[in-house]
């Protein structure tokens, strides 16, 4: 198969669909492979890096597509980026729909199959190719946080694990996945007080084993959340509901209470956010003051460490681009269930249900429309 890398294009976007390290796999499984020029210069791997794993480098985004039967990627595509897809194409990436109508009917009418990385599952009920960036995200989410309680940035100029003899930040975490824990592991490592909120009794019990007395945890009431919010320094936002838009579980009411210079962290943003105030930022600007509390919500938060995010995620979706390029998508998806859950869009029909849902468009089943 002709598989094509093109360099991301969405603001502040550095990292790449592919290391040269998975390309050699793929070429060493008999599969061509093309970059297009730059597209690893954000997470230090060059074109010769990519020729020398067997690579060959286009000049341009429009080559690449242009030339390949599946292309990978990092992020949603762009509408430069949709324009050029075509009927039978195959794109895999994150795509996110639920929360985005425009993108979705620009890949309805491209024909293409594709994809979605965020609901690709697997045999433990987990999302395989979302954890690795939600691991990122989770841990990024502590760390901005932090810097958004400094003063200069508009935050109450709180230090989150304070200092002996000055109580340290209290932090709140809604939702007990990936994302939550990680973002939880690094509040506690930082020594702030720490409460997780998530509605299943099972995680609460499995955290609480994990933190002991050092995070507290809340079963997911309007109550408990409303309580914990309104006296918090810091909230993370790290709900998920596969495949759907997210919750919105603080009021607008909410946020206009909390003290003054408190931040929210919204992780739950390329679903459309779990805060009523959220809206999308990016890297260039990636926060704004709204009812005196600030508000972080970068939709592609682990860009921000390219290199990183880059390698953890070709770690997961390297078996599945595999797959699809061994026995094309048609036979793929029939054999895998897991990789089929990923199919969202496949030639002008929708083909996840929560993505029809919360979109309000026709649901054809994968593989009704396979067939």
């Amino acid at each position: 198969m002709r598989i094509g890398v093109p360099k991301e294009i969405k603001t502040h976007e550095y990292r790449v669909g592919l290391t040269p390290a998975g390309v050699r796999e793929l070429t060493l499984h008999g599969h061509a492979v093309m970059v297009e020029h730059g597209a690893g210069a954000g997470i230090g791997s060059g074109d010769d890096a990519y020729r020398a794993a067997g690579a060959s480098i286009l000049p341009s985004a429009e080559a690449v597509f242009a030339d390949a039967e599946m292309i990978v990627k990092v992020k949603e595509p762009q509408p430069a980026e949709i324009a050029r897809l075509r009927s039978g194409q195959i794109l895999f990436t994150y795509l996110h729909l639920a929360a985005d109508k425009a993108q979705t009917l620009g890949l309805l009418g491209s024909g293409a199959t594709c994809i979605a990385y965020e609901t690709v599952t697997d045999s433990f009920g987990t999302l395989p190719l979302l954890a690795p960036m939600s691991e990122v995200a989770g841990r990024m989410a502590v760390q901005v946080g932090a810097h958004c309680l400094e003063r200069e940035q508009g935050g109450a100029g709180i230090l989150l694990g304070g200092v002996p003899g000055v109580p340290p930040a209290k932090v709140v975490v809604l939702g007990g996945g990936v994302s939550g824990t990680h973002a939880a592991r690094m509040a506690v490592g930082l020594e702030a007080s720490v409460t997780i909120i998530d509605r299943s009794l099972r995680r609460l019990n499995e955290l609480d084993l994990q933190f002991g007395a050092r995070a507290t945890t809340q079963f997911a009431t309007a109550e408990a959340i409303e309580h914990n919010v309104l006296a918090a320094d810091l909230v993370i936002g790290a709900v998920l509901v596969p495949g759907a838009a997210a919750p919105k579980l603080v009021t607008r009411e909410m946020v206009r209470r909390m003290r003054p210079g408190s931040v929210l962290v919204d992780i739950a943003i390329d679903q459309g956010g779990c805060f009523e105030t959220s809206r999308r930022t990016t890297h260039a600007a990636p926060t704004y003051v709204e009812e005196g509390v600030v508000h972080y919500c970068v939709t592609n938060m682990p860009g921000a460490v390219a290199r990183t995010s880059t390698l953890a995620l070709t770690n997961a979706t390297l078996p599945f681009v595999l797959a699809l390029a061994e026995k094309g998508y048609r036979r793929a998806l029939a054999d895998d269930p897991h990789l089929r859950a990923g199919l969202n869009i496949h030639a002008g029909r929708v083909t996840h249900d929560a993505v029809a849902r919360a979109l309000g468009l026709p649901h054809v089943p994968a593989l009704e429309a396979l067939a």
